[in-house]
């Protein structure tokens, strides 16, 4: 009985020696992400954060390799019917939700009719479709009313607002309200239980999702999580970011402040990495619902005061990483058209006559700011003086982030909790395009924030969607965005490349790309 006894230990000790090695093989990956998150749902509002966090739960039919070329990704293979109005899209194998269902074609349908009510590039594809239609339970089709020439351009938009497959249950949720079930089907499993907004989000791995078996190439190909866990911690301030990462106590910065830079340099076991060099734009959008930009006039006015070098200075600061350009659709681009002196050189008698000629009675302008937001938190202060110079009285209006997003979305009267005017930024990757613009939509009440409606506009859009001529296009596209600026939908306010800083000791892997992929990092 006692040698029973003492063999029953030392089989339990031998149990738990064995058992080690797997317990400390957990890897966590610690990262401070740009912003803190508290809006999950990626259809709803066009965030960044909530676009980050949907790449991480949820998948795509389609996405952009590094070549900028359309792949399928959950998609197993598509085909075109002779007059290209009837796309008959087939579903891979293997694909299932977080909650062990499989991924059927009603989701995907539903999710795609949710997404075009709220996107504009969506809106455009859904104004073409008559029909979505269900073939069995792995296949669907978009059945075209008319030519679209870009299906596979909208169905991979690769930002704000992407095209997320959710399950049809949660796909039926009302567009204008926030889903409550975050069920995906992507890499990882988003911890709702453990999420604490201003502290940290948690996901872990997703042990049945079943990668493509290409080789990972930026938001196409394989996605294999390599780590268990992902951590995404809220220090809001750069240097106590930049701090804990040289320190160890993290692995990652999504996007430091390049007045950072040099210290992180100086650290041997770390790393700047240019992982968007497409870089990023910086908009200026105002409120076309109420006074003073209800009136084209005034909006021109605002146009009129701006420098770009000013804010840019403020906001990047090194000019190596920054470039001025008024072009709506980027500088260097097939689309970009650029404008002279237009919020390069202000031009403020001109600015002064227009903003007397809209009506302006002198109520302040409700400037939101962004105070934790380092892609663009310091531009507003450089405005206000802009605008001020120019006639306008500004009230200036710091806030995070999220309550930003919570507030853009409001329609009421500044006074009344709404707003005037906010700063953005989004990948030139998406706004490079008159049809993936988010920005350059005139569709009223169902534009993107700030609701512009103009007819001609969305006329111009439509037409350039179903053009197949690259020539005719092209004009199309000059067209457009002289609507844009002549009208002052929004206003650019430059370019800058996003670079984030990491421990070269620990990871490796990170993946080049439009936004942050954390699929493919490996932690030693």
């Amino acid at each position: 009985m006692h040698v029973t006894r003492k063999l029953a230990q030392l089989a339990a000790c031998v149990g738990l020696l064995t058992a080690a090695p797997a317990a400390m093989a957990q890897t966590t990956l610690k990262m401070v992400s740009h912003s803190d998150l508290k809006v999950l749902d990626p259809v709803w509002t066009s965030a960044l954060i909530t676009r980050n966090h949907g790449y991480m739960i949820y998948d795509v039919l389609f996405a952009k390799d590094a070549d900028l070329k359309v792949q399928p990704q959950m998609a197993e293979k598509y085909a075109v019917s002779p007059d290209k109005l009837i796309w008959t899209i087939t579903l891979r194998d293997g694909l299932e939700w977080h909650d062990g269902k499989p991924v059927t074609a009603e989701d995907c349908v539903a999710s795609l009719k949710r997404w075009m009510v709220r996107d504009s590039f969506g809106q455009l594809l859904a104004a073409a479709t008559g029909e979505l239609k269900v073939v069995d339970a792995k296949t669907f089709q978009i059945v075209l009313k008319e030519p679209f020439g870009m299906v596979l351009d909208a169905l991979a938009k690769p930002s704000s607002l992407v095209p997320f497959m959710m399950p049809k249950r949660v796909a039926e949720t009302d567009p204008f309200k926030q889903i409550d079930d975050y069920t995906g089907s992507g890499p990882f499993v988003f911890k709702k239980e453990e999420w604490k907004p201003g502290e940290k989000v948690v996901y872990v791995k997703n042990p049945k999702y079943k990668p493509r078996p290409e080789a990972p190439s930026m938001l196409a190909g394989g996605k294999v999580a390599k780590v268990d866990r992902v951590e995404w911690l809220a220090i809001p301030d750069p240097s106590t970011a930049a701090n804990a990462l040289m320190t160890g106590e993290i692995d990652l910065i999504e996007s430091p402040v390049p007045d950072l830079f040099p210290m992180l340099k100086s650290e041997k076991n770390v790393t700047l990495y240019g992982w968007n060099k497409l870089g990023s734009q910086i908009i200026m959008r105002f409120n076309h619902l109420h006074p003073p930009f209800n009136n084209v006039k005034a909006r021109q006015a605002a146009m009129l005061a701006i420098a770009q070098e000013d804010m840019l200075r403020a906001q990047v600061g090194d000019p190596e990483i920054y470039q001025v350009c008024n072009a709506p659709f980027v500088c260097g681009t097939a689309y970009g058209k650029e404008y002279g002196d237009l919020l390069i050189k202000p031009n403020l008698e001109k600015a002064r006559a227009l903003l007397k000629e809209s009506g302006y009675d002198g109520t302040p302008v409700a400037l939101m700011q962004q105070t934790d937001l380092q892609s663009s938190n310091q531009v507003q202060a450089v405005a206000k003086q802009q605008l001020e110079k120019a006639g306008f009285k500004v009230d200036l209006l710091p806030m995070d982030w999220q309550t930003v997003v919570s507030r853009r979305a409001r329609k009421e009267t500044p006074d009344k909790g709404g707003w005037n005017i906010f700063f953005t930024t989004n990948i030139t990757l998406d706004l490079d395009n008159p049809g993936t613009n988010s920005f350059a939509s005139g569709a009223c009440e169902k534009a993107w924030f700030g609701w512009p409606c103009d007819g001609e506009l969305q006329k111009l859009r439509a037409a350039f969607i179903k053009e197949t001529d690259p020539a005719k296009r092209k004009e199309l596209g000059f067209a457009i965005s002289d609507r844009v600026m002549d009208q002052a939908i929004y206003a650019p306010v430059g370019q800058y490349k996003a670079f984030g800083a990491y421990r070269k000791d620990r990871l490796s892997g990170w993946l080049e790309g439009p936004v942050p992929v954390l699929w493919n990092i490996s932690k030693k």
